[in-house]
């Protein structure tokens, strides 16, 4: 009957109309029909069709409307629409007072509806308020190996400046697997977050990605924000790290610094990050006549535990002629360190190692780790601030650059 009287109504315009059929949608989704009682009200109509623009103008009247009690132990929690019918007001109006609606709602309104939810111990629906809005106000992230610092580094930036924007920040981890990745985003699509954020290294000739991509372009076009921290394979919104350039200046200074012979530990030949940065050392060592053979590249997890064992496998080869040893990632080289001093091999006296990413442990371990400079939780940041920022005709790509940092690892020959 409040629908109705909304249409009959002549100051009901097309905009207000739309809000309260959300609104009943909202209050069929939020309103049990348990745990009520009959009482009787002489206060304001619940109908928005007949409540005015000032609380003394409109008609006061007797009518029956349901209360429910204030929360008590044992019992169901409130709803959006228990606080309207506990403040005598609309569910459109309650909804505008709490959930930060554009519309302006008249004080005295807002201040019952506040003192309601109060009363009651009211919560947000956030489910609910993702069906009436299209989205929650979350950001979902999505990356490779949480445990990895270089991951959990990118996520303290993201967080941070969602957190300043009103925002919270869920995460999921993939574990390396295009697989997961794309059985992830299917069913974050679900939980409606205003920004999909993924990050980690894009695959070569992923079989997958055509899918993904099309889950992610459905998720935008429902109103969603989609940022890839990658290279630029997707057609997204990218933050992307100059790979390839830092990891050839890497190979330059380590030539200046008076080493000729060396070896590398990469990760999987799919994985573009790995592929890059070695493609990137390669080209540096090339530009001095150096040539870094196959033989000498050792192909392993892109973890901790990889790089240690890769050290063993280096081991059985033979590193009698090597000087220094690049792994693609700082993880890997700690995990290389251990691995040769644990065969007794001094690092760096006898052999030097240097990694890329500059995580905060690279600082710490002895000695200290040569490596490429990222400014990790900057590269978060700079995500969100893409995800929040005005939607421009072409995909925005930002790049950021790395730093070569010479520490004690790598001592002058």
């Amino acid at each position: 009957m409040c629908v109705i009287a909304r249409l009959l109504s002549s100051r009901v315009d097309r905009s207000r109309f739309r809000e309260s059929a959300i609104s009943g949608l909202y209050q069929l989704y939020q309103a049990p029909p348990w745990e009520a009682k009959l009482e009787h009200n002489t206060s304001e109509s619940v109908c928005p069709a007949l409540e005015s623009e000032s609380p003394s103008a409109r008609p006061r009247g007797s009518r029956h409307r349901w209360r429910r009690p204030v929360a008590e132990p044992g019992r169901s929690p409130a709803t959006l629409h228990d606080v309207a019918r506990e403040a005598g007001v609309s569910l459109a109006t309650a909804s505008r007072s709490l959930n930060g609606s554009t519309r302006k709602v008249n004080e005295e309104y807002r201040a019952r509806v506040v003192a309601a939810a109060e009363r009651l111990g009211y919560t947000p629906n956030l489910s609910a308020q993702a069906i009436a809005k299209g989205s929650t106000s979350t950001v979902a992230l999505v990356v490779s190996d949480i445990a990895d610092p270089y991951f959990s580094s990118i996520a303290a930036g993201v967080i941070r400046s969602a957190e300043s924007a009103g925002l919270i920040v869920t995460m999921a981890m993939t574990e390396r697997s295009a697989e997961r990745e794309l059985e992830l985003v299917k069913t974050l699509r679900g939980q409606r977050p205003r920004v999909l954020i993924l990050s980690g290294s894009r695959y070569v000739g992923a079989e997958l990605e055509g899918a993904l991509v099309k889950e992610l372009t459905a998720f935008e076009e429902t109103g969603g924000r989609v940022v890839i921290i990658s290279q630029r394979e997707l057609p997204f919104d990218t933050v992307q790290t100059d790979n390839h350039a830092g990891a050839k200046a890497l190979a330059e200074a380590l030539v200046a610094e008076g080493y000729r012979s060396f070896a590398a530990l990469t990760g999987a030949s799919s994985l573009m990050t790995s592929r890059d940065r070695l493609s990137g050392f390669r080209e540096g060592l090339a530009a001095h006549g150096i040539d870094l053979t196959d033989d000498r590249v050792m192909q392993t997890d892109f973890t901790r535990d990889g790089g240690y064992a890769a050290a063993g496998q280096l081991i059985e080869r033979g590193i009698d002629d090597l000087d220094v040893v690049f792994a693609v990632n700082d993880v890997m080289a700690i995990g290389a360190m251990s691995g040769f001093r644990d065969a007794g091999i001094d690092v760096p006296g006898r052999l030097a190692i240097a990694g890329f990413d500059d995580i905060l442990t690279a600082r710490d371990v002895t000695p200290a780790l040569t490596t490429v400079r990222l400014p990790l939780e900057h590269v978060g940041q700079a995500a969100i601030e893409l995800a929040l920022g005005e939607r421009g005709g072409s995909r925005a790509v930002v790049t950021v650059d790395g730093a070569v940092v010479l520490r004690a690892s790598t001592p002058r020959r």
